[in-house]
C-alpha cells in the first residue's frame, strides 16, 4: 500500500526576471504529474490534446487543450502526460508579492488582485479565452525583461474581464488554507488515483485518515464539499470520458476499465454526470471531432 504526501514544489524564477516562464514540447512535462502544491500562482496553458485534470477535489477531462489558474497553495496534479498528445504547454509561475506587497492594491489592479482571489478555488476558461490569449502566450515565452511582464498583466487584465470561465471547486472547499488537511487529504486523493479501478473500501480510507469511519465521512464532507463515494465517481466517470473519446473499446469495457463493477450503475452514474447515456456521449464526441 502507498502513503503519499503532498510535494511542496520550489519554484525559481527565471533569470533576469521576477516570475517563472517555461514552455514544455509535447511529453516534457510529465515530472509534474502527481499531487503536489505551492504558494505561487499557477497559470497553465495547453494547446491541443486531451486529458485528465485534477485541481483541488475537482476532477475533470479536457478535449482540446487547457488554461487553468491555480491559486496560491491549491494541491493540483500536472495536466499532461504521455496519452495527452498535446503539441506544447506553457507554464507561468509568480508569488503574490513578486512585484512588492502594495502592486495588487492599486487601483490599476482591482480586477485582476479580485482574479487572484477567485483562482484559490481554481478557474478553468472556454475555448473563446484560449484562443484569444494563445498568440499573448506564445509571445510571453520569447519575450524578455520589461515587455514579458507587461504581456503578463494583460494576459492577467484580459483573464480578470472575461465571462468565459468556471470556478473548478465549491465555495466550501478551503483545503489550501489548512497545511495539516492538505497532508491528510493528499493521502487519500493519492490513493484514489491508484486504486480508483478496484473497489475502494470506506475502511481503508479511513484507516489512512486515522479516523472512525463516520468521522471520516464528515471530515470529507466538509473539506471537499462531496461525499467520498461522489469524488470517487467524478473520478471513474473522467476516466471512462478519456476511454469513450479516445479507446476503441465496448461499453461495457469502458465500464470496467473505470473501475465500475455493474453496468447499470455505470450508466447511471454516468448520466447523473453528464446529462447523457455514454453512448449518446461517444457518438456526439465523434461528430465533433468529424
Amino acid at each position: 500500500m502507498k502513503h503519499y504526501n503532498p510535494v511542496l514544489e520550489s519554484v525559481s524564477p527565471d533569470i533576469g526576471s521576477s516570475f517563472t516562464c517555461l514552455r514544455y514540447s509535447r511529453n516534457e512535462n510529465i515530472k509534474t504529474n502527481f499531487w503536489h502544491y505551492h504558494p505561487e500562482i499557477e497559470l497553465i496553458f495547453v494547446f491541443g490534446g486531451s486529458g485528465k485534470r485534477q485541481i483541488g477535489s475537482n476532477i475533470s477531462y479536457f478535449t482540446d487543450g487547457d488554461l487553468i489558474l491555480i491559486g496560491s497553495n491549491l494541491p493540483h496534479c500536472g495536466m499532461t502526460n504521455e496519452n495527452t498528445k498535446n503539441e506544447y504547454e506553457v507554464v507561468i509561475q509568480f508569488s503574490m508579492d513578486f512585484l512588492g506587497p502594495q502592486f495588487w492594491k492599486a487601483p490599476e489592479m482591482i480586477r485582476i488582485s479580485s482574479l487572484l482571489e477567485k483562482a484559490k478555488s481554481g478557474i478553468v476558461y472556454g475555448e473563446r479565452v484560449k484562443k484569444a490569449l494563445k498568440s499573448r502566450i506564445d509571445a510571453l515565452t520569447e519575450a524578455s525583461s520589461l515587455t514579458k511582464l507587461m504581456i503578463l498583466v494583460e494576459i492577467l487584465d484580459e483573464l480578470s474581464q472575461t465571462q468565459d470561465y468556471k470556478i473548478m471547486n465549491a465555495s466550501k472547499y478551503y483545503l489550501q488554507t489548512q497545511k495539516e488537511d492538505n497532508d491528510r487529504i493528499s493521502v487519500i486523493f493519492n490513493y484514489v488515483k491508484d486504486n480508483f479501478k478496484e473497489q475502494i473500501a470506506l475502511e481503508t480510507v479511513a484507516e489512512l485518515s486515522n479516523m472512525t469511519v463516520p468521522s471520516f465521512c464528515r471530515y470529507f464532507k466538509k473539506i471537499t464539499n462531496k461525499t467520498f463515494t461522489q469524488f470517487v465517481n467524478e473520478y471513474r466517470i473522467t476516466h471512462s470520458l478519456k476511454l469513450l473519446a479516445e479507446q476503441p473499446m465496448s461499453i461495457t469495457e469502458v465500464c470496467f476499465d473505470s473501475g465500475f463493477n455493474n453496468f447499470s450503475y455505470f450508466n447511471k452514474t454516468f448520466k447523473e454526470y453528464t446529462k447523457k447515456s455514454p453512448s449518446q456521449y461517444r457518438k456526439e464526441f465523434s461528430n465533433v471531432i468529424a
